[in-house]
């Protein structure tokens, strides 16, 4: 992993709000801890997102939308923006922990489709005639922050995932996909 500027979106949660979230008395971070151990150091970790507008039609109301996909695998949940993120609302520094985009443009179109024709099935299934969006690419790639919560230790180490932006514990989908990454 070797050193370079990115552009992450400014998180809402800082390193003393994640430990204590990753060390709180709750039922969730009490079971966590008896699955997995002790925490033993947090860390955080940035992840590329490409953005994506998408535009399509929901009864003959035209929506337009602002998707960012992970360009890593694809796997983690969609965020969406009402705007492409200003200047003042990125920062840019170096870091070693980040991921990197791995994905292929026709990859992350096919699996942004997918992703969002479910949200918008979720919305009003008979109300899209016509499954059709159209999908166009920012240009911009960002990375979104995450804060990592260590457990266990030697062989057994787990990690818990919080989204820094989104203020919340993810479940085991991103700790596997987090998990992969450091052990690559």
């Amino acid at each position: 992993m070797s050193m370079s500027v990115i552009r992450t979106l400014k998180p809402n949660v800082t390193e003393k709000e994640a430990m204590r979230t990753f060390s709180s008395p709750g039922i969730s971070a009490f079971l966590w801890r008896m699955r997995s151990g002790p925490l033993r150091k947090i860390a955080a970790a940035y992840v590329p997102f490409r953005l994506y507008r998408v535009r399509y039609e929901l009864g003959r109301t035209p929506h337009t939308r602002l998707f960012a996909l992970d360009a890593v695998d694809g796997s983690l949940d969609l965020f969406e923006f009402p705007r492409v993120p200003a200047d003042r609302e990125l920062l840019s520094f170096d870091s070693r922990n980040r991921l990197t985009a791995a994905l292929s443009e026709d990859r992350s179109i096919e699996l942004l489709r997918e992703k969002v024709l479910r949200i918008v099935f979720q919305q009003g299934f008979f109300k899209l005639r016509e499954p059709r969006l159209e999908i166009t690419g920012e240009p911009n790639e960002i990375y979104l922050p995450y804060w990592l919560g260590f457990y266990g230790g030697g062989e057994t180490a787990r990690c818990r995932v919080m989204d820094a932006v989104r203020r919340r514990i993810e479940g085991a989908k991103a700790s596997a996909f987090f998990e992969h990454w450091l052990a690559a």
